[in-house]
């Protein structure tokens, strides 16, 4: 895919959207960090739910590190995986504690030395708390940026690099929230909605879904 497509796909994607926004509910960088850590294998909505009732209770290291495991699991128990998300979020909550002042770093390296944050966390929080222009690869950005030939990658690291590489710096602020959106409600995994894309028309994508502009043609 040549650059001037690459521009393009991103101008008619902020366009439509100009200000894009991760779907976590959150009010600081802390109640970020902590619904990311949720929102690993689960869905948005369902991290929203149990972090609208957990913060108005606990809202900071210290209160969730008095509720416990007990405490803190029964908020997040119908989000997958939520025993080894109590552990590490009560493990990063003492460490944020001990070693940050219980703030969240701003440092990639601090970041990933909390229990549960990953590159992918880290660069979520990077981005959308302190406004740098990492970009997070998950599973929908993966598949959009092969999909589309945006910048395909054979692992999330090498798209990642990739991303950071092509995407013009202009847009790089919110590109991750651009594809993430794109591949959750667009670009699906099943069965993209061509028809209903922006970009349908850069997109190098060889067996696009174009069954209903096929049929109100006839």
């Amino acid at each position: 895919m040549n650059a001037s497509k690459r521009r393009e796909i991103f101008a008619r994607l902020r366009e439509a959207n100009p200000q894009p926004t991760t779907e976590l509910e959150y009010s600081t960088p802390f109640q970020l960090l902590v619904a990311v850590i949720l929102s690993a294998q689960a869905t948005d909505k369902s991290v929203n739910l149990a972090t609208k009732k957990l913060f108005p209770v606990a809202d900071t290291p210290e209160k969730i590190l008095q509720l416990g495991e007990t405490g803190l699991s029964t908020f997040i128990q119908r989000i997958g995986l939520y025993r080894t998300k109590t552990r590490n979020i009560l493990a990063t909550c003492q460490l944020l504690i001990e070693q940050h002042n219980s703030e969240v770093p701003r440092s990639r390296t601090a970041l990933e030395n909390l229990p549960g944050v990953g590159r992918k966390t880290a660069n979520v929080v990077l981005n959308t708390a302190f406004g740098e222009p990492t970009i997070a690869v998950d599973t929908h950005i993966f598949r959009v940026a092969n999909r589309t030939g945006l910048a395909p990658g054979k692992n999330v690291m090498e798209v990642e690099r990739k991303l950071l590489k092509v995407v013009p710096d202009e847009f790089r602020q919110d590109a991750h929230h651009w594809l993430i959106l794109h591949g959750r409600y667009i670009c699906k995994a099943r069965k993209p909605l061509c028809q209903q894309c922006l970009i349908t028309d850069l997109c190098e994508f060889k067996e696009k879904n174009l069954e209903q502009q096929a049929t109100t043609a006839h």
